[in-house]
C-alpha cells in the first residue's frame, strides 16, 4: 500500500518511476473498466509500472493482462501525467516521483478475470464513479477521459 504525499517541490526526495494506466471503454461508450485493488482496496484504471526493456505501449498491454485477463492494443494517449509536488511513499520506504501514461486502449482478446492484484472489476460510468473510493492519481486521468477531447492533455 502507497500514500500519497503532496506539498511544494516534494517530489524531489523520490526516485523518477514511469507508469502506464488504460481506460477502456465499453461497447457504447458510456463506461469504463475499474479494478479494486488488492492491496488498498480503492478502485483504479488497470495499470502499473514500467520494466527495464519494454516501451510504455507494451508496459501498459502487460499490466492491462496481469490484472484482467484481457489482451488490449493501444487507441491513443489520454494524457501525461505527473507532478512535482506529489510524492508517493510506499511501507517499504520507496519514495517515487511518478509519470504517468494513460492510453485509451480496445480490447482484441482475453476473458475479464480476476487477478492476485484485483478483488473485483467493474464496468462504470462517470457518475457511478464519483461514489467509489477512487486511486487518487487517477481522478484527472478519468475527468480527461470522459471529456470528449482528443487532445492529448499534459498535466
Amino acid at each position: 500500500m502507497a500514500n500519497i504525499i503532496t506539498g511544494h517541490r516534494v517530489g524531489q526526495y523520490g526516485t523518477i518511476r514511469v507508469g502506464c494506466s488504460a481506460v477502456i471503454f465499453n461497447k457504447s461508450n458510456e463506461k469504463i473498466l475499474l479494478t479494486r485493488r488488492e492491496d488498498n482496496n480503492q478502485w483504479c484504471l488497470p495499470s502499473g509500472g514500467m520494466e527495464s526493456g519494454e516501451s510504455a505501449s507494451e508496459t501498459c498491454i502487460r499490466e492491462v493482462e496481469e490484472e484482467t485477463g484481457l489482451r488490449v492494443e493501444m487507441k491513443r494517449i489520454i494524457g501525461i501525467y505527473t507532478s512535482p509536488d506529489e510524492l508517493v511513499v510506499y511501507q517499504d520506504g520507496n519514495k517515487i516521483q511518478l509519470v504517468a501514461i494513460c492510453f485509451e486502449a480496445k480490447i482484441v482478446g482475453g476473458e475479464l478475470r480476476l487477478s492476485c492484484e484485483t478483488t473485483e472489476y467493474g464496468y462504470f460510468s462517470y457518475q457511478e464513479i464519483q461514489e467509489l473510493d477512487l486511486l487518487l492519481n487517477h481522478v484527472q486521468r478519468i475527468k480527461d477521459a470522459y471529456s470528449g477531447e482528443m487532445m492529448t492533455f499534459i498535466r
